[in-house]
């Protein structure tokens, strides 16, 4: 066990694939520091990455669209580079602190990128309507962009990786001594964080003392003097305390850091920044009364989602229509008729409708002590059922439920109303996600393993509530990004 005078680490590899997980997560953090060099020491300053992400998208830009139209006018390239350079800085393309690893900033570049493209081609458009000399060709701007996008975003990563590496030896200092900080110590082992946390208190009583057990990190004191060391040891503050706890000159301070210095975190900003879940014990009625909800106002992408919902749908309707008839052919094959499973579900403010799947269980009498969860090598599902069900086939028939407006494409579970009524008895809150419509994938699907517990629709909830507080495209955008790479892999069950 290491003193208390130096920060203790606290480090968990988490298998599969993980939002938040960083590309150096297989590598020791020892030796990228190493590998860096150079570019460690010139990436600790805020300016130089910006500098250089600007640079590479100018040139990477120039050079791609020489290539695709040999030729085409100055201001026409201008125009296009004013576009990107502009859509990528509004999210965060070009600032140092924005990490670029993650698959939120993967979604952001993308749809940034795209935005670009559209807008850059009507304003090109526009203006080749009074001189045709500035029309370019469309098979020319669409190759550009689709040969930038992938580049800009793999060279961002990559400059990432040694903006990391810049900030090695420093750490999280965790203000706070007591059971949220053991708690919070607890959630951050289990993750794939890869920094150190310093846990630190005002209170004499937790000085000294293991903050979680044999083997976790010692609380130290002297806040003030840590305070006076931000910049060049720590990455961020977390606040695993009361604020009123806290006398004013401290609460100052931390407010200085949080605009001058070091980010300062509460323990549900940090959850919700890092984790992308919301911690239920931050919950209360008169939670969604707060500022921010998407949900709770009219707003114009109701509308947007809701048409992409019927265009979706009736388009992959179509398309998978000589599907439906041979996963019809196979069921009957294998174990008869029915060949769809029929179900009645827990819409958005609590409203009934009936479900439809392909049915990938063997047919048989409802028992009341049979077990509600399908678990790993449930002896009840079928072999077509099995495949049907690694491949995502047996969701098929839920098009048609979205194209009815029951469901939408991107949203929480739509639960069993038989298993609604029992979590709604036994779960705090569960009510709530109710608040938005039910989806065929959705937030807590492609971040959580399929659930076999009643423990499991606990920790499926964080997921769901905060997908209801960041209820936006940006987080559509992700879903659909993680979604893909799941049934590509053939993750999940």
């Amino acid at each position: 066990m290491a003193n208390s005078e130096e920060p203790q680490t606290v480090f968990q590899e988490m298998p599969g694939f993980h939002e938040e997980r960083s590309i150096l997560a297989s590598e020791p953090i020892a030796t990228i520091g190493r590998r860096a060099g150079f570019w460690s020491q010139f990436l600790q300053h805020e300016w130089p990455s910006a500098a250089l992400y600007l640079f590479l998208d100018v040139v990477n830009w120039l050079a791609i669209y020489r290539v695709a139209g040999w030729f085409q006018f100055f201001v026409i390239n201008l125009i296009q580079l004013g576009v990107i350079v502009a859509a990528l800085y509004f999210v965060g393309g070009y600032d140092r602190t924005v990490e670029k690893l993650t698959l939120g900033y993967a979604a952001e570049h993308i749809l940034a990128v795209t935005a670009a493209a559209v807008v850059s081609a009507m304003l090109i458009y526009s203006a080749a309507t009074f001189d045709q000399t500035m029309k370019p060709s469309r098979g020319v701007l669409l190759l550009s962009f689709a040969i930038f996008l992938p580049l800009s975003l793999a060279y961002r990563r990559w400059i990432r990786q040694y903006v990391v590496a810049s900030s090695v030896g420093r750490s999280f200092l965790v203000i706070g001594g007591g059971a949220a900080a053991a708690r919070f110590y607890e959630a951050y082992k289990k993750s794939s964080n890869g920094q150190q946390l310093e846990f630190v208190d005002v209170n004499e009583e937790h000085v000294g003392q293991l903050i979680a057990g044999e083997g976790s990190p010692i609380v130290q004191g002297n806040l003030a003097s840590k305070l006076d060391n931000l910049s060049n040891r720590y990455s961020g503050i977390i606040l695993a305390k009361r604020a009123s706890s806290l006398n004013a000159q401290l609460l100052e301070r931390l407010v200085h850091a949080q605009f001058q210095e070091t980010r300062v975190y509460t323990l549900e900003s940090f959850y919700e920044t890092q984790w992308r879940y919301l911690p239920l014990g931050i919950v209360d009625p008169f939670w969604p009364l707060q500022t921010g909800f998407q949900l709770a106002r009219t707003s114009p992408y109701h509308y947007l989602k809701r048409l992409f919902d019927v265009l979706a749908s009736a388009t992959a309707l179509l398309i998978c229509s000589p599907l439906f008839i041979l996963v019809s052919l196979f069921i009957w094959m294998e174990d008869g008729a029915p060949v769809l499973f029929r179900q009645e579900r827990v819409g958005r403010d609590g409203k009934r409708f009936i479900l439809f799947k392909f049915r990938t269980m063997r047919c048989r009498a409802d028992h009341p002590d049979e077990d509600i969860y399908t678990r790993e090598g449930d002896s009840r599902v079928t072999r077509v059922g099995r495949w049907l069900r690694k491949l995502r086939l047996d969701e098929l028939p839920q098009l048609w439920t979205a194209l009815k407006g029951d469901i939408s494409l991107i949203g929480p579970r739509a639960e069993w109303s038989k298993c609604a009524e029992r979590y709604e008895q036994s779960i705090p809150f569960y009510h709530f996600r109710h608040l938005v419509k039910p989806g065929i994938t959705g937030w807590a699907q492609v971040n959580y393993p399929y659930g076999e517990s009643d423990e499991d629709a606990v920790e499926k909830l964080k997921y769901d509530l905060y997908y209801i507080r960041h209820y936006s495209l940006k987080l559509d955008a992700m879903i659909v990004l993680k979604t893909l790479y799941t049934m590509l892999f053939g993750k999940g069950r």
